[in-house]
């Protein structure tokens, strides 16, 4: 099955409490172009979270996020009560020996004091802590990838509808191939006959027509079309991974339809082959964004 580049996957753990939030994107890229953003808490993790991305995603460009959440209670900035106090009385006490004006809002004034608010503690990362963070990672990577096996159904029907119709299209070429020999025959004599006095040997004008019409025979190239079509089919039951693969296949399909283009004389023929045109420019548009 085919997996798509294109992909979104979140995921949330809760430890003690902290909320840890993985969340990864990716979109379609010629190889892996990751992009990280880690809390600071789990920075020494990196190394290890771009080989889990790296493991998970193979190719793609990845936009991946690691950040905490924390009880607003639980994480206000502790107030230094002891050090408020003596910032109090040491204020009253200047204030009364230079005899200044108190301040009209102490709370505002006192708050803003050295280490009045300041955090003493420096969290380090427990190996429990840990777990729980790489729990997050391992789930948004999975829903990462059950996102792109999704689209990536979606993009293997898109793929046999189009392969279909250019199959079909082929097969509506022949009836015109076979006519067009006549055609080509009627107006060479018909473009004689018009000359005066032009005397031709019918049965050079009959080998000089079987020539010209080798030169503009597509029955190799249709065989190859065919071939191609069959082979693109057989790539995508192959498994995700084949995106490259896939993108050679159409370009090789779009050389044998542009040469049954190039030696298509007959209007009817020639508005088929643009419509086989269209078919594998979609192909081709869609197949940028398989892995």
């Amino acid at each position: 099955m085919i997996q798509s580049m294109t992909g979104y996957g979140k995921a949330v753990v809760v430890y003690n409490d902290k909320k840890i939030n993985a969340e990864v994107k990716s979109l379609n890229s010629k190889q892996l172009d990751l992009q990280t953003r880690i809390a600071p808490l789990y920075r020494e993790k990196e190394m290890e979270i771009r080989q889990m991305i790296a493991t998970a995603v193979e190719r793609g460009k990845v936009d991946f996020a690691l950040w905490i959440e924390k009880d607003t209670g639980v994480d206000a900035t502790p107030i230094n009560a002891l050090l408020v106090e003596n910032y109090y009385h040491q204020l009253k006490d200047v204030v009364q020996r230079v005899g200044i004006p108190e301040p009209q809002d102490w709370l505002y004034t006192l708050t803003r004091m050295p280490d009045v608010l300041a955090k003493s503690d420096t969290e380090v990362l427990t190996e429990e802590e840990w777990v729980a963070a790489r729990q997050a990672v391992s789930a948004a990577l999975k829903a990462l990838v059950d996102f792109r096996n999704q689209e990536g159904t979606a993009l293997e029907k898109k793929f046999s509808e189009k392969i279909d119709n250019i199959e079909r299209l082929l097969a509506e070429i022949e009836p015109y191939e076979k006519s067009r020999v006549e055609k080509i025959r009627q107006r060479i004599v018909d473009g004689l006959q018009q000359i005066p006095g032009v005397e031709y040997d019918k049965n050079r004008l009959e080998q000089e027509l079987i020539y010209y019409i080798e030169k503009l025979d597509i029955s190799e190239e249709k065989q190859r079309l065919t071939n191609h079509l069959a082979y693109f089919r057989e790539t995508m039951a192959n498994g995700h991974g084949q995106g490259k693969k896939l993108g050679f296949i159409a370009q090789e399909m779009g050389r044998e339809i542009n040469t049954t283009g190039s030696k298509s004389n007959l209007a009817e023929m020639q508005n088929i082959v643009v419509q086989m045109k269209d078919e594998l420019e979609q192909i081709k548009e869609q197949v940028l964004n398989a892995l």
